[in-house]
């Protein structure tokens, strides 16, 4: 693998400019609410952070930046600036159902898969479940996720839904929406299904930025929550530029020569 110049790094992230022009392979993102002050009051703003994972199998970080809002017009705009970085080509962006995303993944990353998160459809059910039900359902849910093919996930998955829909019926009127959507990951058999069917990788970011940006409270600026969170996540880069390839290279190679089949289809 070539040498990344991790000097440089924190000052492209925060103007905009992208380290690699490799093809990406897998997108992840993550909102998180930070209290800071612009101009003058203090507000709470929604800030992305954007992980990929490139040709080589590795990951890195692709982006933090704040986003005001949450409309297709903001998702595309944000899409549009990757490219304008240097990602060339995304094969799976794999996010929670925020609004507008779905529909600038589709005019904005052509041929790109959205893969909805196992774990946050998981929430959005169990948050429709009283309290006493919740740990016994979770555990058969979680079990549709965990099925070895697509077509053995959706039978269980329908199995549930005429089991639990007279006693649950939002819950289960939840999943069967949001079901397609979560097992996109299926479609990708020569990747391990734990890597691409949730946002889980960055679980332990988020817990490390929380830690961190607790201490401060409140931001004077937008700027200096930014340049204070990308340096950190600037030595989570490093570390995992040490690592064994997150995704083996082959793998991608074999969903990449699949994926421009079915565009050319």
């Amino acid at each position: 693998m070539a040498q990344r110049d991790y000097k440089g790094m924190l000052e492209k992230l925060l103007t905009g400019f992208l380290v690699e022009e490799d093809p990406l392979k897998a997108m992840l993102e993550w909102l998180a609410e930070e209290l800071m002050r612009v101009e003058g009051k203090v507000e709470s703003v929604t800030v992305m952070v954007v992980y990929g994972v490139d040709n080589e199998g590795q990951r890195e970080i692709l982006a933090v930046e704040p986003m005001w809002e949450e409309s297709e017009d903001t998702w595309r705009e944000f899409m549009k600036g990757l490219r304008r970085r240097g990602v060339t080509w995304v094969g799976m962006v794999i996010s929670d159902a925020h609004r507008g995303i779905q529909a600038a993944v589709k005019k904005e990353l052509l041929g790109a898969v959205w893969q909805r998160c196992k774990v946050h459809i998981m929430r959005n059910i169990l948050v429709r479940v009283p309290h006493k039900d919740k740990a016994k359902l979770a555990e058969k849910i979680k079990q549709i996720w965990q099925q070895p093919d697509r077509k053995s996930a959706e039978k269980l998955a329908r199995l549930l839904i005429e089991e639990y829909e007279s006693k649950y019926p939002e819950a289960m009127s939840c999943l069967e929406e949001g079901l397609e959507d979560s097992l996109q990951f299926y479609n990708s058999p020569e990747v391990d299904k734990r890597r691409i069917s949730s946002t889980n990788v960055l679980e332990r970011v988020n817990r490390e930025i929380r830690r961190r940006s607790r201490v401060v409270g409140v931001f004077p600026s937008v700027g200096s929550y930014l340049r204070l969170i990308a340096s950190y996540l600037m030595e989570y880069t490093q570390d995992w530029a040490n690592e064994y390839a997150y995704i083996k290279p082959e793998r991608f190679s074999q969903v990449l020569e699949s994926s421009l089949v079915q565009s050319a289809n």
